[in-house]
């Protein structure tokens, strides 16, 4: 069996999901669990809905977009149905009305964040659900909560890998053989019930755990691309196409912040020796980008940019060097915050990091260190990794910039840049 994933790109309007379903008829006969994200860009939109609510502000403007952007795809994909399908997802609209009146309910910001924001693949896959039928393509519709068990690390779900096997194994293999299987991406909960989300841009991720479980043939990750090219074809020009990477390449991108691919997606498919093909849902018919066991040679640079960084110096405050106990300290307080390190650099006094600026998370680590260390930040930046650099590579991304860091190994240089 194959698992495909549909991103919020190749669901984001009518003619994008008329596409998708092009694709899933073309294989008509195989057995296909098809994984999809929140239609466009309604995550960012709930994010923001997320922000508004727990600073004790109002987002009926935000609401009723969500609610006209979706009951619009809605009515161009089903014409004279359209009533009886805005009818159905009306109810998750209902209940986002419910959440919102009753976030004080939860006892921290990241459970509420879980709770709300899941509800952009829960319309998106009941949207599409509903569209495949009418379609005449007779698919299962799986909620995903049932079958991802995570812990309570809510916002990065950690994976009980065994449980969730099962569930998935006992309740999606013996449906495939009758008829594909659909389900959200991003998604899982714990053993409670709780609701909880896999990372930004999480469902690739969702997809490999479907194929580790199932032992599937292959993974194909659908995108606005042609596969995985060097660079962001939005940042620059002459970008070129990876016709095969190996897994440990491909991990490695991810790792720095390449886009195409959840980083946790990497592991649960090479430990099985599953392929994945990254391809373009605008023209299904090209071979993409290949990652597998195969060796990757004479690589071109890689270009990866992170923005919205912050910058943190922790400086000592009684003249002596930074040691083990300080750094224990910091990396103490990361953990328990679930900060992640994009890069790390270390002088005689101070220590120096750039993480994601998640403002919420970043202002509660400045508060937590504040008397233990002198701290130094600065955000709205940008991280830059090359892999497989060269001097000419190097000069094309520190050309005219302020760099405020720069480190480099033997394959890898990274800049921090206004």
């Amino acid at each position: 069996m194959k698992v495909f994933k549909f991103g919020g790109a190749s669901i984001k309007n009518a003619q994008s999901i008329r596409n998708m379903t092009d694709i899933i008829h073309s294989y008509h006969g195989e057995d296909i669990a098809i994984v999809v994200s929140a239609m466009g860009k309604t995550t960012n939109h709930l994010e923001n809905m997320f922000h508004k609510i727990i600073s004790n502000e109002d987002c009926k403007i935000e609401f009723s977009q969500l609610v006209n952007y979706h009951e619009s795809i809605i009515s161009d994909l089903f014409k004279k149905n359209a009533s009886e399908v805005i009818q159905k997802v009306g109810i998750y609209f209902d209940e986002i009305r419910t959440l919102i009146n009753k976030n004080s309910n939860y006892n921290t910001e990241d459970k509420f964040y879980d709770a709300l924001v899941s509800f952009g693949e829960i319309i998106s896959s009941s949207i599409i659900a509903e569209y495949l039928t009418y379609s005449g393509i007779t698919t299962t519709w799986v909620d995903a909560r049932k079958l991802i068990v995570t812990d309570q690390t809510f916002r990065e779900g950690k994976i009980d890998w065994d449980i969730t096997a099962k569930k998935i194994s006992n309740t999606i293999g013996p449906i495939l053989m009758t008829n594909p299987v659909l389900t959200q991406g991003f998604l899982g909960a714990t053993t409670q019930g709780e609701t909880t989300t896999l990372g930004r841009e999480g469902s690739d991720f969702s997809a490999a755990i479907l194929a580790f479980s199932l032992d599937a043939e292959s993974v194909t990750i659908w995108k606005d691309v042609p596969g995985i090219l060097n660079a962001d074809p939005k940042r620059f020009e002459d970008t070129e196409l990876y016709n095969n990477l190996s897994y440990q390449e491909a991990a490695e991108m991810t790792y720095y912040g390449a886009s195409v691919i959840h980083p946790k997606t990497i592991k649960p498919l090479a430990n099985k020796n599953i392929p994945l093909y990254v391809k373009s849902f605008e023209k299904p018919t090209l071979s993409g980008t290949l990652i597998n066991l195969g060796t990757s040679h004479a690589l071109p640079p890689t270009y990866v940019i992170k923005d919205n960084q912050s910058l943190i110096s922790f400086g000592v405050k009684d003249l002596t060097f930074i040691n083990e106990k300080n750094l224990s300290i910091i990396f103490h307080i990361l953990d328990k915050l679930n900060i992640k390190i994009n890069m790390m650099q270390n002088s005689a006094v101070t220590f120096t990091i750039c993480v994601d600026n998640k403002k919420d998370k970043v202002l509660k680590l400045l508060e937590i260190l504040k008397n233990d260390f002198i701290i130094r930040y600065n955000d709205n930046l940008q991280l830059v990794t090359v892999k497989n650099y060269n001097q000419i590579a190097i000069d094309k991304v520190t050309s005219s910039k302020d760099v405020l860091v720069e480190q480099r190994t033997r394959n890898t240089y990274q800049i921090v840049i206004k």
